[in-house]
C-alpha cells in the first residue's frame, strides 16, 4: 500500500499544527509530532505511557535536511552520519547547540537522530520537508508494530492521522551511541536492531 503525495501533504499539515500522526518508517510504525510542540509531545508520550524524562529521536526525511539543521555537529560525527544514514539506525549524537530540547528531555547535550531509507511504497515520504519527534507506535514496553492493525487500539484511537504503508520489515532500528566518536573514533550499540554491528563497522571503515 503506497503512501501518496496527497497523504504526505496531510501528514505535514497535521504535524504543523502540533497533531500526532501514526506513520510508516523503514522499520516499524511510529508516532510523530512537531518537535517544538510541547502539547504534541505531551500527547505522544501519554499515548505510549512513556515517562516524560525519557528522550525521543528527531526524524528527518532527507539526509541533507538533517545535516543543515545541525551546523554545530563536529566533523568526525558528521562524517559518521553521512556513512550511516539514511538507514535503519538511530544515532545518539553530541548536541552542542542543544537543539530540539523537547526530544532530548533530561539529556540536552545528546540528540537522537533518525533518517529512514524511504523506497518503494514509502518513497513519497521523502517529500516531507520538516523534522518530527518520533517514537515507535507501541505502548511502552510493548511489541513494535509491523502493520497498522498491530498498533494498540488506544493508540490508534488517540492519534489525529493514520498513514497506512502496508506491512513493514518489523525490526526496529539499531540504536548507536556516537557521542564518543569524535574523541575515540568508536561507537557503542545501545539496542540491537535492523543493522548489525559488523555492518556498522564496515560503513564506518572500522576493522579488527
Amino acid at each position: 500500500m503506497a503512501v501518496t503525495p496527497e497523504e504526505v501533504g496531510t501528514f505535514e499539515r497535521c504535524i504543523a499544527v502540533g497533531g500526532v500522526a501514526l506513520f510508516p518508517a523503514d522499520t516499524v510504525y511510529g508516532l510523530a509530532t512537531d518537535p517544538d510542540s510541547a502539547e504534541g509531545v505531551r500527547r505522544l508520550y501519554a499515548l505510549k505511557g512513556r515517562r516524560p524524562d525519557r528522550p525521543a529521536a528527531v526524524m528527518f526525511f532527507r539526509l541533507e535536511l538533517a545535516l543543515a539543521a545541525l551546523p554545530e555537529l563536529p566533523w568526525p560525527a558528521r562524517g559518521a552520519v553521512e556513512r550511516l544514514l539514511p538507514g535503519a539506525v538511530t544515532l545518539l549524537l553530541p548536541n552542542p547547540g542543544r537543539r530540539f530540547p523537547l526530544a532530548c528531555a533530561d539529556t540536552p547535550e545528546v540528540l537522537g537522530l533518525r533518517v529512514p531509507r524511504l523506497e518503494g511504497e514509502l518513497a513519497a515520504l521523502a517529500g516531507v520537508s520538516w523534522p518530527v519527534l518520533q517514537s515507535s507506535a507501541n505502548v511502552s514496553g510493548g511489541e513494535e508494530a509491523q502493520r497498522v492493525d498491530e498498533v494498540d487500539d488506544s493508540v490508534r484511537a488517540g492519534v489525529d492521522l493514520i498513514l497506512d504503508g502496508g506491512e513493514l520489515p518489523g525490526t526496529p532500528s539499531t540504536v548507536v551511541d556516537l557521542t564518543a566518536y569524535d574523541r575515540e573514533g568508536s561507537f557503542a550499540i545501545v539496542r540491537e536492531g535492523a543493522v548489525s554491528g559488523a555492518e556498522l563497522r564496515r560503513r564506518l571503515g572500522l576493522f579488527g
